[in-house]
């Protein structure tokens, strides 16, 4: 799956244009190296997203096209 449909599927980021543009911009590395939104993510990949002065560092456990709000934080872990 693409990396800027996984950020918005799984709500990291809420809109798949901010995830595309964070991508654009470096500010989202995918196993330590900066990615761009057409990466393929797969199971056991480190995202890590830098929010202005903060980050926010996954592991993502599952990879789905579609998935309910409620069940969005299991298609990752924070670190």
């Amino acid at each position: 799956m693409r990396l800027d449909k996984f950020l918005k599927v799984s709500r990291l980021i809420k809109r798949r244009t901010v995830a595309n543009e964070a991508c654009d911009a470096g500010r989202v590395l995918v196993n330590d190296k900066v990615a761009k939104a057409s990466v393929n993510v797969k199971e056991g990949d480190v995202i890590e997203i830098q929010f202005g002065t903060k980050s926010v560092k996954v592991r993502v456990l599952n990879v789905q096209e579609t998935v309910k709000k409620e069940e969005a934080q299991g298609l990752y872990e924070y670190l």
